[in-house]
């Protein structure tokens, strides 16, 4: 199947960032795993697993409020790393060791981050099919930027942050905003990523082509939207179906 074919209708084509073009989970709980054995030590491999679900899944709350406003990007951090090691009894301490903590924990996070192994192909196929594609993110444009670089993606040019147009996903202006620098429209714009409200249902409630990146093949009842387990599926149209293939 030639590659344009396989993108239908499809002009351009819009991802998330965080576990959807690099590997954010794997950079995080490594990093903070690296940062933190000091003040855990002994703590079993279930305990490290337990801590990073803490830190990466169970205190977005704290993410919310930064996008909010409510909080720094720093606060919201050590927040979330004060809730982790709470967990098990370890205080974080005085605004000096606490400082510390969150910029080694920075440094380490930064020097982990990673393309996906399916993110590389994907881009390659986009580019010999002629297709625009950027990047609309749930974090301010610089810091994002920072990342794609240093993951290898700066091939990726079109990039929206919270800051670019000062709304968080899933607010319909962040998506209509990565369309308007591809330079093509919503309804053949696809966007792609890893949160099932805030990529897919977001984008598509945008009047984009939402996708589900569902890298962990979450269930998820009621669902009937299109969704991949690897963006590798986007290659193949019967995978995420109408209007891909028309």
């Amino acid at each position: 199947m030639a590659i344009a074919r396989s993108f239908g209708i499809i002009r351009g084509v819009l991802f998330d960032i965080d576990d959807t073009l690099v590997d954010l989970e794997y950079a995080m709980t490594t990093a903070l795993r690296d940062v933190s054995e000091h003040l855990l030590p002994g703590l079993d491999q279930a305990g490290w697993a337990k801590f990073g679900r803490i830190f990466t899944h169970e205190t977005t709350h704290f993410y919310d409020r930064y996008l909010a406003g409510e909080l720094t990007f720093n606060e919201q951090r050590l927040l979330r790393g004060r809730a982790a090691l709470g967990h098990f009894g370890v205080d974080l301490g005085d605004d000096d060791e606490s400082q510390a903590w969150v910029a080694a924990y920075h440094q380490r996070q930064t020097a982990y981050v990673r393309a996906f192994d399916d993110v590389g192909p994907v881009l390659d196929a986009l580019d010999a099919a002629g297709i625009p594609y950027g990047a609309v993110s749930n974090n301010v444009h610089d810091y994002q930027r920072a990342k794609l670089d240093g993951a290898g993606l700066s091939r990726i040019k079109v990039l929206v942050g919270t800051d670019t147009v000062g709304v968080p996903k899933p607010d319909p202006a962040i998506y209509r905003e990565g369309v308007r620098l591809l330079g093509t429209d919503a309804a053949r714009t696809m966007y792609v990523g890893d949160n099932l409200l805030l990529d897919a249902e977001g984008a598509t409630a945008a009047g984009l082509v939402g996708v589900w990146l569902n890298r962990t093949s979450q269930s998820a009842e009621g669902f009937s939207g299109r969704q991949v387990e690897s963006l590798l599926g986007l290659l193949t149209p019967e995978s995420v179906g109408s209007p891909l293939d028309v």
